[in-house]
């Protein structure tokens, strides 16, 4: 189970969080002017890779607010959670085969 560092009330369980998907990807402009699709595209296909990927979490279970995590997909390993809006970290690259 991780442990999650929730940038407002401290570090708590996986389970009180929900994950959000992956974290800044902008909203189409005019979405009534994408074909079925690029919409499709938009929600659907995520990056979904080995290594870091950048998320978006909720604390469902306790002050119930979003925050980013940076999460390393294949050891699981949480190496920053910054505010909504924030740019995300520096972080090392990771290289895996």
């Amino acid at each position: 189970m991780l442990l999650i560092d929730c940038p407002y009330c401290g570090p708590r369980a996986e389970v009180e969080f929900s994950y959000g998907n992956e974290a800044h990807i902008a909203r189409p402009l005019q979405p009534e002017a994408l074909n079925d699709e690029d919409w499709a595209d938009y929600l659907f296909m995520k990056t979904n890779r080995k290594g870091v990927l950048l998320e978006r979490w909720v604390h469902s279970h306790g002050c119930r607010r979003w925050f980013n995590v940076a999460r390393d997909t294949l050891t699981y390993e949480i190496l920053a959670v910054y505010p909504m809006g924030a740019k995300p970290p520096k972080l090392p690259e990771r290289s895996y085969l």
